[in-house]
């Protein structure tokens, strides 16, 4: 059963164009909004000034448009919601679930042998104050023990909060990070369900222990299969992430149904993309998809 009052949101980054994983979550999200009889809504996530690109937000709209997504109200941007970012970190501080961090990522990189990136977690540097002088950043104070959540297609999931380690929810140039915004975004939305690509799975914990520690609503989460190669291998750059090409929504969008378990009949070939939804909207089963942490793209 879907939660009263369904409200879901597709959440890009202006970092680039729409490509065909990042098209994927978007109908994966706005079938499950749509069937539940929900708001289904658009936020662009351009909090990394430095990393935007000049007029990735502005293609990105069109090529939803032209695949025939429709959203409920405005479009709200991430940027502008600093001072909401800035009042739950002040929130979070007075609470005593913060803490300011001075650590590098060279830092980080020697505690954990030479390796930067691969999952170790933040070995509590900082937890008693900042080591170093000079720019901080702000930590969140991840609690004791361990969380149990239930995601609607990978299925029941267990978190030990200290293989997870303090993630960083202020950067030190004062910019609230990404763990922390879409918290504070989706709540102030009062989105309920988030529908979005595995490769995210392991930022839910995070993203729990946030809310509670703000008092915030909870929310469902569904993590669709993440689209790789037909190989299997990480969807590579140089081949298939290039951007949708809005000039051929309606094969685009086909192609996303069909990776989502949806392929519409022959009678739909040549069908405008609003027949595409009406079709799929209402055969949306993403028990279909429960367990599958990847779905290969067609060639």
């Amino acid at each position: 059963m879907s939660p009263p009052g369904y409200v879901g949101r597709f959440a890009p980054s202006p970092t680039g164009d729409l490509h065909p994983g990042s098209l994927l979550a978007a109908a994966g999200s706005y079938l499950d909004a749509r069937q539940a009889g929900g708001r289904w809504l658009l936020r662009i996530e351009d909090l990394d000034s430095a990393r935007v690109v000049a007029g990735a937000e502005s293609r990105i709209l069109h090529t939803l448009e032209a695949c025939g997504f429709e959203w409920d109200g405005d479009v709200i941007r991430q940027s502008t919601r600093r001072s909401a970012h800035h009042e739950a970190l002040d929130a979070l501080a007075r609470a005593g679930a913060s803490f300011e961090c001075s650590c590098s990522r060279r830092d980080l990189a020697d505690a954990a042998g030479g390796h930067i990136a691969g999952g170790s977690a933040y070995p509590g540097t900082c937890r008693q104050g900042p080591t170093q002088p000079g720019p901080t950043a702000v930590r969140f104070r991840i609690p004791d023990g361990s969380v149990d959540f239930s995601d609607r297609i990978q299925g029941p999931q267990r978190c030990d909060w200290r293989t997870l380690g303090d993630v960083v929810i202020r950067r030190r140039d004062g910019i609230a990070a990404y763990q922390l915004a879409v918290v504070v975004d989706d709540a102030w939305q009062g989105v309920t369900d988030v529908v979005r690509g595995a490769d995210l799975l392991g930022s839910t914990a995070w993203q729990i222990a946030i809310g509670r520690a703000l008092g915030l609503a909870p929310v469902r989460y569904a993590h669709l299969p993440i689209l790789v190669e037909s190989d299997g291998t990480k969807l590579s750059k140089s081949r298939h992430a290039v951007a949708v090409d809005a000039g051929s929504a309606r094969q685009e969008l086909h192609a996303a149904l069909t990776l989502l378990g949806l392929e519409p009949p022959p009678g739909l070939n040549g069908a405008p993309v609003r027949e595409l939804w009406a079709w799929a909207v209402p055969r949306w089963t993403p028990e279909g998809l429960r367990g599958v942490p990847t779905v290969p793209l067609r060639e």
